[in-house]
C-alpha cells in the first residue's frame, strides 16, 4: 500500500489523516496517510526513514518548511516563488518540492465562494511565510491590483519589490497606516495576529461594497479579524478551513493524479468544529 504522511512538530492536532483519507475512499484510491512527529533536529533523518520504508510524499507542516524546500532537489515555480515547500513527492529522479498553499486559498475563494479575484482591488496582509506562498498565484489570477500591506512597512516594500518582476502587475508594499483611504474588494489576512486573539492595526474604511474578508487562521466562530472585518463593513467573511482542504486537494492531485470533491470534506470538517 502506498503510504503518504504529514509531517511536523506539533503534529497531533493535524486534521490531514483525515482530510486524505476521506479523498481516498472518494476516488477509489487505496493508500495510507499518517501523521509524523520528527524532532525539532531530526526532519531529515524522519524523512529519510519513511522513504526507505517505501513512502511516496508529504506533507510538510511548521516548522519544517524551509528545511523541505532545502531538501527537495526539484522545485515547482510556486514552491520557488514561495522559498518554502509544504509537499514533497518522492519518485525515481528524485524529491520534488511543491507549495500548494497559494492554489489552496486561490480556489477556495474563486471556486468555493464564488469571489473572483481578477479585476478586483487586493490587499494582502502581512509578510511572512504564508503571504510569500499566496503572491504568485494572486498575480496569475488578474487582480486589477495587489497590495502587500505589514505592520513593518520595508518587510512589505521588500516583498512587493521582489515579485514585481513575477508578471505584469507590479504589487505595492506599505505600512498597515498607508492603507488609509484605499479601498479593496478582497482582504486576506495572512497575518499571525489571530492566533494571539488579536487583529492587524487596520485603518477603517477599507472595505468596498461586496467586499470579501478572508483570514487564513480558523477556528470555531470568526476569528478576531473577521470580527473586526464585520464591524469596518466587510460583505462577506470566510476562514481558512477551506484552505485547508483544497491545499490538500492539491497535494492530493499531484500525488495521484485525481483531483477529489472537495465540498463534502469541507462540510464535514466545518461540523466537527
Amino acid at each position: 500500500m502506498d503510504r503518504y504522511a504529514v509531517i511536523g512538530n506539533p503534529i497531533a492536532h493535524s486534521k490531514s489523516p483525515r482530510i486524505h483519507s476521506l479523498f481516498a475512499a472518494q476516488t477509489g484510491q487505496t493508500l495510507s496517510y499518517e501523521a509524523l512527529l520528527a524532532p525539532l533536529d531530526g526532519f531529515a533523518a524522519t524523512i529519510a526513514a519513511f522513504r526507505a520504508a517505501g513512502g511516496r510524499g508529504l506533507n510538510v507542516t511548521v516548522p519544517f518548511k524551509l528545511e523541505a524546500f532545502d531538501l527537495a532537489d526539484r522545485h515547482t515555480p510556486r514552491a520557488l516563488a514561495a522559498g518554502a515547500v509544504n509537499t514533497l513527492a518522492f519518485g525515481p529522479d528524485g524529491v520534488l518540492g511543491d507549495n500548494t498553499d497559494g492554489a489552496g486559498i486561490l480556489r477556495d475563494i474563486t471556486v468555493t465562494l464564488g469571489c473572483p479575484v481578477a479585476g478586483r482591488r487586493t490587499l494582502l496582509l502581512g509578510a511572512g511565510g504564508a503571504a510569500r506562498g499566496t503572491i504568485l498565484p494572486l498575480l496569475e489570477a488578474g487582480p486589477a491590483s495587489l497590495t502587500i500591506a505589514n505592520r513593518t512597512a520595508s518587510r512589505a516594500t521588500e516583498l512587493a519589490d521582489e515579485f514585481a518582476r513575477a508578471g505584469t502587475l507590479r504589487p505595492q508594499g506599505c505600512g498597515f497606516a498607508e492603507l488609509a483611504g484605499q479601498h479593496f474588494d478582497v482582504v486576506i489576512n495572512a497575518t499571525s495576529a489571530s492566533l494571539s486573539d488579536a487583529a492587524p492595526d487596520l485603518p477603517a474604511g477599507l472595505y468596498a461594497p461586496g467586499s470579501l474578508a478572508y483570514d487564513m487562521m480558523y477556528g470555531k466562530g470568526d476569528t478576531p479579524f473577521l470580527v473586526q472585518a464585520r464591524q469596518q463593513g466587510a460583505a462577506r467573511l470566510a476562514d481558512g478551513l477551506g484552505m485547508l482542504v483544497e491545499q490538500a486537494a492539491e497535494s492530493f492531485f499531484l500525488w495521484r493524479g485525481v483531483r477529489p470533491d472537495t465540498t463534502a470534506v469541507l462540510a464535514g470538517l466545518r461540523a466537527a468544529l
